[in-house]
Parts: structure tokens; C-alpha cells; sequence
């Protein structure tokens, strides 16, 4: 399966905060964070923007690590993705994320079908 999908199905790789980080590049940390602070309405700093992604090893955003709502949820039923939860159909938890993004969806019924769920 692959690391870089997130719990909710998104893709880590493809976030700006993990393309800082894996290229070092300062000035992506600092436009993700003006344009996350703009939408969160919340104090977003360049030194905010590391994460190597939400299911693997190492650095994450404080909102992945301790405020992902999706994230806690996966890990306290021990579920590699949402995907393997009997659940996921009807979650309102990761629900609006699928809804606004159909990729999410299949990539987390490509890693139910890789697990054999």
C-alpha cells in the first residue's frame, strides 16, 4: 500500500506541506502557510509547514499529528486507512472529504483491496 496515502484517502505526497519538506523549500513553507493561515483563520507560520505525511514516521503538522479528527479516529480503531473500516460508507467523519474529492474514495478502496478487505 502506499505510505503516502493519508487516513482519509488524500494523497500526502501531493500536499504542499510535505513538498516543502521533502525538497526543504522555504519559500512553499512560506506561501502554505499565508494561504492556511488566510483559511483557518489561524496563526499558520513557515516553521508550521513539515510533514512527511500523516501515517508514516516523522515530522507532521500540528493539525495532522494532533487535530485530525480523521487521523485520531483511524488510529484508536487501528486501521491502516479508513478504507479498512466497516464504517467508511457511512462516516461523516471522513465523509466530507470524500465528497469534495472522488480521488480520495478509490485510493482507499485501492488499499482495502491491497490488505484483502
Amino acid at each position: 500500500m502506499n505510505e503516502r496515502i493519508g487516513y482519509c484517502g488524500l494523497d500526502c505526497a501531493a500536499c504542499d506541506a510535505y513538498q516543502a519538506t521533502v525538497r526543504d523549500d522555504q519559500a512553499l513553507r512560506e506561501k502554505t502557510a499565508r494561504l492556511w493561515a488566510r483559511l483557518n483563520q489561524a496563526p499558520i507560520l513557515p516553521e508550521h509547514i513539515n510533514c512527511l505525511g500523516c501515517r508514516g514516521d516523522g515530522v507532521k503538522t500540528v493539525f495532522c499529528e494532533q487535530m485530525c479528527a480523521v487521523r485520531q479516529c483511524a488510529l484508536k480503531k487501528r486501521v491502516a486507512t479508513c478504507g479498512g473500516c466497516p464504517e467508511l460508507d457511512s462516516c461523516p467523519t471522513v465523509g466530507a472529504i470524500l465528497q469534495n474529492n472522488p480521488a480520495a474514495k478509490g485510493n482507499l478502496e485501492e488499499a482495502a483491496r491491497q490488505i484483502g478487505i
